[in-house]
């Protein structure tokens, strides 16, 4: 990115407000997931129930979405973000206060406890999400978007990186320490979004009907390109998806601690990181349709080499490899409803999309979950991985308007 136009983007305060607001919750959420990944494990030694963590976190997004897109079109959605961090902060502490347990009675952590507040998560993500992604074009010029979506990938990517090696190493003076900081970073997170200031303007009053809660899906159906890139994501994302596993991987397979499960959760980040970098200083400019569709052909290929990978290093490379080909989709999907989609529509456009990334990432890892149960950690991953690459050849046939995507702004 020039300097000037780096400058020009840091001096919007509302925006950098936000972008580290982001930056603390999502750093809390990777650091949580890593913790309550690791003590599922240890309780019941369930890959079912490592599956249903991510199910039940899945549902509320699923049963909300509607209902969280017209919200963010209706009302302020700073507060709407804040709440939500509030909600973590609150899932955060709770953990943090059965693990370390008091008196006598000691620790109170059970499974029943971790996929309820599995619950609880996925209820303030299924808000938090459409509300945060049409925000940010309300925070800076129109010119400078473009910019501000990279920078915040970027920012979002560092996050992903650092949250679950740094979950690991805390984890290392155990779980209560884990949670103790993941309240600290939502509750930091909160506090920064609450100063962030624009000009929200309530919509006028008008009945909620159908029609206006369906609005999203039908936006998203008649476009076509859009649709195949949001589906094809999903598909991908939920078939590929190893993370529910890497539990498994590091302690029975790759046979390294929680130091290891962390480096394995950031791998995919740094090498989302390392392509957000790039995509910022060489945008995509032609032929974004038959990227993508390569980008998620060799995301499926990554996920076959880990699944047949016993050593560590081979499966760090993998992975962060897998995690630059998904940068790509993201970057095409993102990008296209960003330009697509007017103001009016942003937030229940962009509940839709929450939808998908919910059902590929939340729902993916009980899909994971539940093969590997049936077939064992790497006869699924390996199957996810195939059936990822089949998707992709299907897509190229399936969404011809994709595919042909010549630009983003489709001229």
């Amino acid at each position: 990115m020039p300097a000037d136009t780096l400058e020009e983007l840091i001096a919007q305060r509302a925006f950098m407000r936000m972008w580290f607001a982001r930056l603390a919750g999502t750093t809390g959420n990777q650091m949580l997931m890593v913790a309550v990944g690791w003590q599922m494990y240890e309780l019941t030694g369930s890959a079912w129930d490592l599956g249903l963590v991510g199910l039940y976190q899945f549902l509320p997004a699923l049963l909300f979405t509607l209902v969280a897109g017209h919200v963010a079109d209706r009302f302020h959605r700073g507060r709407i973000v804040a709440v939500c961090l509030v909600v973590q902060a609150g899932v955060a502490l709770t953990l943090a206060l059965a693990t370390q347990g008091w008196g006598a009675a000691g620790p109170w952590t059970s499974r029943d406890l971790l996929l309820g507040l599995s619950v609880a998560l996925g209820l303030a993500r299924s808000f938090q999400m459409p509300a945060q992604q049409a925000l940010t074009p309300m925070l800076v010029p129109a010119g400078l978007l473009p910019r501000a979506m990279a920078f915040s990938s970027a920012g979002m990517q560092a996050a992903v990186i650092g949250g679950p090696a740094l979950g690991g190493v805390i984890f290392v003076a155990g779980a209560t320490a884990v949670y103790a900081t993941c309240t600290a970073l939502f509750a930091t997170g909160c506090a920064l979004v609450m100063g962030v200031r624009y000009e929200h303007l309530p919509p006028p009053r008008a009945p909620v009907t159908l029609r206006t809660l369906l609005a999203g899906v039908e936006f998203v159906w008649q476009r076509k390109a859009l649709l195949g890139a949001v589906s094809l994501d999903l598909f991908a994302v939920l078939l590929g998806g190893a993370v529910a596993l890497l539990p498994m991987f590091a302690r029975d397979i790759l046979h390294v601690g929680p130091w290891g499960l962390g480096l394995l959760r950031a791998a995919p980040a740094a090498g989302a990181l390392v392509v957000s970098v790039l995509l910022t200083r060489w945008p995509l400019q032609r032929r974004v349709g038959h990227v993508m569709l390569s980008a998620v052909a060799l995301y499926g290929a990554c996920m076959v080499v880990f699944g047949l990978s016993t050593s560590f290093a081979l499966s760090l490379a993998v992975l962060a490899l897998s995690g630059g080909a998904d940068m790509v989709s993201v970057v095409v999907r993102q990008t296209l409803m960003q330009i697509e989609t007017p103001d009016a529509m942003r937030g229940r456009v962009s509940a839709v999309n929450s939808v998908f990334i919910g059902a590929s990432n939340q729902l993916g890892e009980f899909e994971s979950g539940a093969t590997a149960a049936w077939l064992g950690p790497v006869g699924s991953v390996l199957a996810g991985g195939i059936g990822t690459l089949l998707v992709a050849a299907l897509w190229l046939k399936w969404f011809p308007a994709l595919a042909g995507r010549d630009r983003m702004v489709d001229r």
